[in-house]
């Protein structure tokens, strides 16, 4: 087992293939949601927190946040392991990305759920 498979979400890349296109359905999806919303809004702060007291939103919202948490991580894997060739590197890159993308995610559950 290559330390590629070992850094992969996915068991393959096909799995990887997949998550890249789900969530970028997500993200297209929770786009036009929002771009609608401010064309078809007043937006200020009653409506724009009328909608994050909606649960749908909240949870809709959380699914973008993982969205965008996984398909960053399977593009800079890809990118990684296409370009840093030294292992230590790549794994150390890997890793302060993982850890972005982790704090990132939980900051972001923070906000959404007001924790």
């Amino acid at each position: 087992m290559g330390m590629n498979s070992v850094t992969n979400i996915g068991r393959n890349g096909i799995q990887d293939w997949i998550i890249q296109r789900v969530s970028a359905y997500v993200l297209a999806l929770y786009t036009l949601f929002l771009l609608g919303f401010f064309v078809t809004t007043d937006v200020d702060y009653q409506s724009w927190s009328a909608l994050f007291e909606q649960v749908w939103f909240r949870i809709f919202s959380l699914l973008a946040l993982l969205s965008i948490g996984g398909h960053a991580w399977v593009g800079l894997w890809t990118v990684s392991t296409d370009y840093i060739k030294s292992a230590g590197q790549r794994m150390l890159f890997q890793a302060v990305t993982v850890l972005v993308i982790f704090i990132y995610v939980v900051w972001g559950i923070q906000i959404i759920w007001g924790l």
